[in-house]
């Protein structure tokens, strides 16, 4: 499943990232595979996805955030 898929609140695990400089740009913010984030919410009709990682909220575009494939984390909000 991918990032836009997942309901805000939801422990993941990042499985891949997009290719190419979308891909660079969320290296560079520290999202690559292996990584758990938490979607904290999704703006309707296009908007951003907002994660939060290592206590950092990133804002990830639509688009982008479709190529992002997430696992369900086996850990539990606290």
């Amino acid at each position: 499943m991918n990032l836009q898929q997942i309901q805000d609140g939801t422990l993941v695990v990042i499985s891949s990232i997009p290719t190419g400089e979308s891909g660079q740009r969320l290296e560079a913010l520290g999202l690559r595979a292996g990584k758990e984030i938490e979607k904290v919410s999704g703006m309707p009709f296009g908007g951003p996805i907002t994660v939060l990682l290592d206590g950092r909220h990133f804002a990830i575009a639509y688009g982008v955030a479709e190529e992002v494939e997430v696992t369900e984390s086996p850990r539990k909000r606290a």
